[in-house]
């Protein structure tokens, strides 16, 4: 079973479906939902496509093994949280050029962010080729680059996968404060008690770095604190 966000005009699943591919297309625009329905009636017919509308965040999403999509690039961040979220067993997806860069940086340099950390703590995650503005119509303005991710377990224990993503997402939020400043920030997520357990716990030299500095290692101990 294959996954498509954002099917569009159904380019890309037409070469999905002339593959002997099951697919399963979600589709957020009703007028494109109908047009859709209608070019692949036989094959909605035959059960070969599973065309679903509404927003691929939200919707309930059935299991499935590869996902392949020209993502809709405005809702990148958070469709990719969600793919991460439901499981697959290999995605090949297509992303502005400077999303691609940010999750493809590499973790504790300054270009590392969210996104990054998030991605590479649960998936190995590899540029695979850019697809130049010339290569769409209408043209973009914009360079766009296709990504391979495959899901595995984190390299370091990871114990409640919500709270890390809280963490993260708290210690991003502030980016320029240390990891101390950045946690005492966080207390109305954490509550104050758990936020001074986790700053008497950690080492100095951790609570002293900036995020973009930290490891996945430093990212699962802070998290680890409990």
């Amino acid at each position: 079973m294959v996954l498509e966000v954002g099917p569009g005009k159904g380019v890309l699943t037409r070469g999905l479906l002339d593959r002997g591919a099951e697919v399963v297309a979600v589709e957020i625009d009703p007028v494109l939902v109908r047009e859709l329905g209608s070019a692949f009636s036989r094959e909605i017919g035959t059960g070969s496509l599973h065309l679903i509308e509404g927003d691929a965040v939200e919707v309930d999403l059935p299991p499935v093994d590869l996902v392949v999509s020209n993502l809709p690039y405005s809702v990148s961040s958070p469709v990719t949280f969600r793919l991460l979220e439901l499981g697959f067993s290999e995605a090949v997806l297509m992303y502005q050029a400077e999303f691609a860069d940010r999750m493809t940086a590499r973790v504790g340099s300054p270009a590392c962010g969210r996104l990054t950390v998030m991605v590479q703590t649960f998936a190995d995650v590899e540029r695979c080729f850019n697809v130049p503005p010339g290569a769409f119509t209408p043209r973009p303005r914009v360079h766009s680059t296709v990504v391979r991710i495959v899901p595995r377990a984190p390299a370091h224990p990871i114990g409640d996968r919500r709270h890390y993503a809280d963490v993260v997402r708290v210690l991003f939020s502030q980016r320029r404060k240390t990891v101390r400043n950045g946690l005492r920030s966080g207390r109305g997520i954490f509550g104050s008690d758990h936020v001074e357990r986790m700053i008497a716990s950690l080492p100095p030299e951790t609570l002293g770095l900036r995020p973009e500095a930290l490891s996945l290692r430093d990212f699962a101990e802070i998290a680890g604190v409990m």
